[in-house]
């Protein structure tokens, strides 16, 4: 397991950057180059299950994680724990002590925002890929949050 971190400045307010982040509409722009499909069930209002899915080509649901949003400090803050994996329409918790979670962090810095993301207790057969996949996500997200 391991904890990674990425940044991004993004010439943007703090309010713009946090709903192009979390919209649906705009969430499925800038999670393309996780997977193309890539969507949310469920709201990130703190305490809720949220789902991240994606489909593939044919539009067929392949699976993604479920999630509680732990933490919501609408436009500065919002920590995910991830709690397992959906297989065919199947939930199937992560076994082990030790919890995923995912952070978004919005600081105001230079008349725009630095977004930081931490990746807490990523499994190690995920950490190449997250390291190729946030960088490029994070350019699609600034240049959504930029328009």
């Amino acid at each position: 397991m391991q904890d990674l971190k990425f940044s991004i400045f993004i010439n943007a307010p703090r309010e713009k950057v946090w709903e192009t982040m979390l919209g649906d509409k705009t969430y499925r722009e800038w999670t393309k180059p996780f997977n193309e499909g890539s969507y949310f069930e469920g709201d990130w209002s703190e305490g809720s299950k949220i789902l991240f899915l994606g489909a593939d080509k044919d539009g067929k649901v392949l699976g993604g994680m479920y999630s509680r949003i732990a933490k919501n400090i609408p436009f500065e803050y919002v920590s995910i724990e991830h709690l397992g994996e959906i297989h065919d329409g199947v939930e199937k918790p992560w076994l082990g002590t030790e919890k995923g979670f995912e952070n978004y962090k919005f600081e105001e810095k230079d008349g725009g925002i630095e977004l930081k993301i931490e990746m807490i207790n990523t499994p190690d057969e995920y950490v190449e890929m997250m390291s190729e996949m946030w960088p490029k996500a994070l350019e699609v997200l600034k240049a959504l949050s930029e328009k």
